[in-house]
């Protein structure tokens, strides 16, 4: 992690920021990629493809701001959040089936 001695608060942000984006990313991949196996002529909705996006993406965020897992590094609570959208999607895509 780069620390900045004069303004640390700016890198963490800059870190967190980026971590957040990486998680909203992968949850419109995970929820693209449920769309593309279900079997539909017209394809998936833009609109629906984000908001299953959003459904995925919620738990993973409250998983990654709960203040008990702050204390894991940012790879690994980045990754925990990672795993628990692939579940999420996998249970949506359970569901949807």
């Amino acid at each position: 992690m780069i620390h900045n001695r004069h303004y640390p608060e700016i890198v963490h942000s800059k870190s967190k920021t980026t971590s957040l984006l990486l998680l909203a990313a992968t949850a419109v991949i995970c929820s693209r990629t449920v769309f593309a196996f279900i079997n539909d002529p017209e394809g998936p909705n833009l609109i629906v493809v984000l908001g299953l996006a959003a459904l995925i993406y919620l738990p993973c965020l409250t998983v990654y701001l709960f203040n008990a897992v702050r204390a894991v590094t940012s790879l690994r609570r980045n990754l925990l959040a990672i795993f628990i959208q692939l579940i999420v999607t996998i249970g949506f895509y359970l569901i949807l089936r």
